[in-house]
């Protein structure tokens, strides 16, 4: 071989090497500031509680403080294209919830695309709905609730944490399946919305476990029931809905966290590896555990699949309801 042969192939070999080790050495470089973790509800809610555990956790782990920043409003839509338009270099991360998936749905003009301007990371938690009631309301079960719905035709007002969100089409399935007429007041976030319920402002809704255990416990809302598939620990008395007259209802809302789509593949991988370490933590779970939330965990390509299959599921959902919003 000639030298100059010889040393072009040194070189083309360094240059593989290198290209080769730039991933690795991108994610032992990041992160080196501070990280932005972009959350679509308002502070104190269930989404917000979830994301707080898992800030404070992954800031431990990654050495940089990861800074919740509240962007609340339009279904979670303000905070994901805040997200979509951020520089994709792994320093503002959204912390998504199921709306994610509804939007799409719902929306004839979202300023982004779900599967072209974000990266699935991982799959986080699933917190359990439950249908709670005023406590002026006179019923004590789902069967005298909708007893009690049925002969107040429009009278009866629930709220939700926004249009189209999972609180929000909880409730409507369950008025759609039982003949129910009651008028909807969305809020912004589920935080409001529960202070709503307890005032008397509106007299139910289906609204997340973790959300609303204080003001059961308080005794300023009724449980009635639960949309999981099977009794909760925390709420042992408390009924499933399939138990009450609707076998197979179960909904949930699950959160993840994704990043711009341009975000480089090793650092969606070093944060999905610290996300899985942090769900793994003893004090994490146990965390969750007394907030009703279910801890999940995934990898970037199953949480992509999982998206895919919840697009779909509410198209067909909201294209049945005829729930719309401009």
């Amino acid at each position: 071989m000639q030298p100059s042969t010889r040393r072009g192939a040194i070189a083309a070999i360094a240059a593989t090497l290198a290209f080769c080790a730039a991933p690795a050495a991108l994610a032992q470089a990041w992160p080196a500031k501070p990280i932005t973790m972009l959350v679509p509800f308002p502070p104190g809610g269930p989404t917000d509680l979830v994301a707080r555990v898992l800030a404070h956790k992954l800031g431990e782990q990654l050495g940089q403080n990861v800074v919740v920043d509240n962007k609340p409003g339009a279904n979670g839509n303000i905070a994901a294209v805040a997200v979509a338009r951020a520089p994709a270099d792994g320093y503002t991360i959204l912390y998504n919830t199921s709306s994610i998936t509804l939007s799409p749905a719902l929306y004839k003009n979202l300023a982004y695309d779900v599967q072209k301007d974000f990266a699935p990371v991982a799959l986080t938690a699933v917190v359990p709905l439950a249908l709670v009631v005023h406590p002026g309301v006179p019923a004590n079960n789902v069967k005298e609730f909708i007893a009690y719905a049925k002969a107040n035709p429009g009278k009866l007002s629930y709220g939700s944490a926004g249009n189209g969100n999972v609180t929000h089409l909880g409730a409507f399935q369950f008025l759609q399946a039982n003949g129910i007429n009651a008028v909807h007041v969305p809020y912004k976030g589920s935080a409001p919305a529960d202070l709503g319920l307890a005032a008397g402002d509106t007299q139910f809704m289906t609204d997340t476990v973790n959300s609303v255990m204080g003001f059961v416990k308080d005794k300023r809302m009724k449980m009635l029931a639960v949309t999981t598939a099977r009794r909760m620990s925390l709420f042992p008395d408390v009924p499933t809905l399939a138990e009450s007259g609707m076998p197979g209802f179960e909904v949930g809302a699950w959160q993840g966290i994704m990043v711009p789509a341009a975000t480089p593949k090793a650092v969606v991988d070093r944060l999905n590896a610290e996300i899985g370490k942090a769900l793994q933590s003893p004090d994490v779970r146990a965390r969750l555990a007394a907030q009703g939330a279910e801890p999940l965990g995934s990898t970037p390509d199953e949480y992509a699949a999982y998206v895919r299959k919840e697009l779909a599921r509410w198209a067909g959902l909201v294209k049945a309801t005829g729930v719309t919003i401009e």
